[in-house]
């Protein structure tokens, strides 16, 4: 999960600085959460994955596939 999140980071050209910045937190924590030194809260991740627009499953690892998922329909 650690090298997805800085792989995505870096293919975007983005500075950790930026990133923290959007998750409002300080850059030395999400350098932390880079390095698997702090473990992702799951509101993080949330917001890790609506930020690069791809599933928290990509982001575990638990998929190779980065397309999001769809929204569910509202009835």
């Amino acid at each position: 999960m650690y090298e997805r999140i800085r792989a995505l980071r870096e293919d975007r050209d983005l500075t950790q600085k930026k990133v923290a910045d959007y998750l409002r937190c300080t850059q030395v924590c999400y350098s932390y959460y880079e390095l698997g030194r702090r473990d992702i809260p799951s509101d993080v991740l949330i917001r890790l994955a609506e930020f690069y627009q791809t599933s928290t499953d990509y982001l575990l690892g638990r998929t190779d596939v980065a397309k999001p998922y769809p929204k569910p329909r509202r009835r």
